[in-house]
């Protein structure tokens, strides 16, 4: 069948990620010495599983083998779960109290991106595919400003997720783009990024500038011409201005910090 809808190519570019995910991670495991404190993380038999390869993990197992923070190769976990944890994050079904980002950051803690050429193709494909859907499919099943933060802290760039989202420029993206222009302008307007970086080695001023800049820039256009709320446009115009004109200026929404 041909695929016209943008939304249909974006879920079956998804499809195809995911089973990549699949193909690429089949039969990988945890180190063989891999162990972590049965106390705080969990049993000796459920270390075991990480060990033992394609073998589905229950969802709270899933959830502390990813969240963990003191894996002695935490790559390696990251391989094994991979697959399933793909899955659970495109389902919805990961939800840290802390914000998606938290998912990114295990990703982030993993290097993916220094892994052999395939595994790291892999991945970076399921990351656009996934945030493609996000901003394409009306049933997406996560909000398009948290898989957009949980890219950029698996990846301590917005470049590629933004260039996406200038490539799609249709209603559901537009609409997109103002949930999140919503979401995220009383942290910018307090000069603080949206979400938390967790991973030390990125630039969290860095990312907030340029987020401010890509908002003010092309951001602005799309609200203006897609018809945004009006006070939603004033308060990004607002990042334009900095102390005193900010917060005195008729249009301050009256937030405090």
């Amino acid at each position: 069948m041909h695929l016209t809808h943008p939304h249909l190519a974006a879920r079956r570019r998804l499809d195809v990620a995911l089973d990549d995910l699949s193909d690429v991670f089949h039969g990988m495991t945890a180190h063989p010495d891999e162990h972590n404190c049965s106390c705080h993380w969990g049993s000796a038999e459920e270390v075991a599983l990480l060990k033992t390869p394609d073998v589905e993990l229950e969802p709270d197992l899933l959830r502390r083998s990813w969240e963990a923070v003191d894996w002695t190769d935490h790559a390696a976990v990251l391989r094994r779960i991979l697959p399933q944890f793909a899955t659970a994050l495109v389902a919805g079904r990961v939800r840290p109290l802390a914000g998606l980002e938290e998912a990114g950051y295990s990703f982030a803690r993993g290097r993916w991106q220094r892994w052999p050429d395939e595994q790291a193709r892999a991945v970076s494909e399921f990351l656009h595919a996934w945030w493609v859907q996000s901003l394409t499919d009306p049933d997406a099943a996560v909000p398009a400003h948290q898989v957009f933060a949980m890219c950029a802290e698996a990846s301590g760039t917005l470049r590629p997720w933004l260039a996406d989202w200038e490539a799609h420029t249709g209603n559901l993206s537009d609409r997109r783009l103002a949930e999140a222009a919503g979401e995220w302008e009383y942290e910018l307007l307090g000069d603080s990024l949206p979400w938390h970086v967790h991973w030390p080695e990125h630039d969290e001023e860095g990312l907030r500038a340029e987020l401010v800049g890509w908002l003010l820039g092309h951001a602005a256009t799309r609200l203006r011409t897609s018809g945004a709320p009006a006070d939603l446009q004033h308060r990004i115009r607002l990042l334009a201005l900095t102390g005193e004109a900010r917060w005195t200026s008729p249009h301050w929404p009256g937030h405090r910090y």
